[in-house]
Formats: C-alpha cells, sequence, structure tokens
C-alpha cells in the first residue's frame, strides 16, 4: 500500500522549476540551433546535426540540448523522428492553432458573454478578408469566377439534401484569394477556420441552421465580384461574418 502511495505522489509531483541561468541556456540554444537552420538555409525535412555534433559545437551538455530540441519540436521549428535523427518541421501555423485554440475556450470559460472571445477571432478575420478583397477583386478571371459559382452551387444541393456543408465553405475562401499567390493567406485562414470549428465542436455547437442564407451571402460575393464592384463585395463578406456571428450568439444561447 506504502509502495502505491509514494506511485501516486509521484505522478502528482510537479517537475522541479528550472533556474533562471538554465531557461536562459535553453533559450540560447534554441536561438543557436534556429540560427543554424537559416544560415545552411535547410529547408523542410532536412536532417540537423546529432546531438553529439550539437553538443560540440554550442559547447553544452546533452541535457540541454534535448531540452531545446523539445522546445523547437513544439513550435514546429525542428522535428524529431526517434531512432532516426532531428529534421527540420514544416514551420506550421499548428502550435499559433492550439495555442488561440486554447486562449479562447479559456476567456469563454471566464467571460459573462460566451461568444466574447470567439467574436474577436471572426473580428479579425473578417477585417483580414474585407481587406483581401479590395486586392483579389482585380485578379479573379472569369474561369476562376465560374469555379467560386461551381463552390457555391454544390453548397446549395448540399443544403437542400439536409447535409451540412462546413468544408465547402472553406474551399470557397481559399478559392477566392488564391490568385493573389500569397502561400500565408490560406494558411492564416485555415487556422482561424480550425480554431472556430474545435471550439464549436468543444461547445457542443450544431451547424449553421439557416443553410439557404449562407448560400445566398456566398453567392451575393460572386454576384458583386462579377460587376467588379468591389465595395458590394466587402459589403457582401461583411453581411456574410455578420451571419456567422449571429449564430455563434445564438447557438451559445441554445437558440437556433
Amino acid at each position: 500500500m506504502s509502495e502505491r502511495r509514494a506511485s501516486d505522489d509521484s505522478r502528482n509531483t510537479l517537475p522541479a522549476a528550472r533556474s533562471p541561468r538554465e531557461r536562459r541556456v535553453s533559450s540560447q540554444i534554441q536561438r543557436e540551433v534556429t540560427q543554424l537552420i537559416l544560415d545552411r538555409r535547410l529547408r523542410a525535412g532536412a536532417p540537423l546535426p546529432t546531438e553529439t555534433e550539437l553538443m560540440e559545437s554550442l559547447g553544452v551538455s546533452r541535457n540541454s540540448v534535448r531540452e531545446a530540441l523539445k522546445a523547437l519540436q513544439a513550435l514546429d521549428i525542428v522535428e524529431i523522428r526517434h531512432g532516426y535523427g532531428t529534421y527540420v518541421g514544416q514551420a506550421s501555423l499548428t502550435p499559433f492553432v492550439d495555442g488561440l485554440t486554447f486562449r479562447t475556450l479559456a476567456r469563454q470559460a471566464d467571460d459573462t458573454d460566451d461568444t466574447g472571445a470567439l467574436a474577436e477571432i471572426l473580428q479579425v478575420r473578417e477585417v483580414l478578408e474585407e481587406g483581401l478583397m479590395r486586392r483579389v477583386a482585380g485578379e479573379l478571371s472569369d474561369g476562376e469566377l465560374a469555379r467560386l459559382e461551381a463552390v457555391v452551387d454544390r453548397m446549395e444541393e448540399a443544403g437542400l439534401a439536409g447535409r451540412p456543408f462546413p468544408e465547402l465553405d472553406r474551399e470557397f475562401h481559399e478559392l477566392l484569394y488564391a490568385p493573389l499567390g500569397n502561400a500565408l493567406v490560406p494558411q492564416l485562414l485555415g487556422a482561424f477556420w480550425t480554431v472556430f470549428r474545435r471550439v464549436s465542436g468543444v461547445r457542443g455547437w450544431t451547424d449553421d441552421p439557416a443553410p439557404a442564407v449562407t448560400v445566398r451571402r456566398h453567392r451575393d460575393i460572386v454576384v458583386a465580384l462579377r460587376a467588379h464592384d468591389v465595395e458590394g463585395a466587402q459589403q457582401a463578406m461583411a453581411d456574410h461574418f455578420r451571419g456567422i456571428e449571429a449564430r455563434a450568439a445564438q447557438e451559445s444561447r441554445g437558440v437556433g
């Protein structure tokens, strides 16, 4: 029985706090490994020096190297493949998505207004998309507009059949800004989309209770773009976000 208590105590014991010097050493190693990747122009998937090589070149212990690499792995700057070595990571927005999801759920747990933190995310995405709309309005070809219309048609078909279509919504927005050729745009939009879907899942919110309205708002965006009406397209996008915000508010109150 005493052995079991000791085992339970060990599981519940927090790791010892690191000293300020240990934290500084870890941060310094992280910076030096990151600089090594930049200096050598290593691409995602490229192998990094071994732990022993890093220990020798940086003049630090194996534990210090491992701790720094684990911290960089959490940021997706490096990828540790056990038994194979350490490689340059994808530097994706996954850590950003995870952190923002946690922040939103934690804020909602504290806020009296359950939609407050999520409304902040929607506001940032709305400002981003309305600004991008002005840039992309003159870039869309007839073929690209036709592809956007085809996605809206598929939304309508799904709605009439009673099927949710969140992935089609995401596809629409990714296609809309593809002509800009900015690789960061779909990553940022995808990050905000993922956070919204995760929070919705945790809160038990259902899919859009009025799919016909969602379809109409997306179609309004395409119609305005076909008419080269930038202000109209921006307004249609703003109306789209007003609908998302209203839905989040209704779901948080158990309405709809």
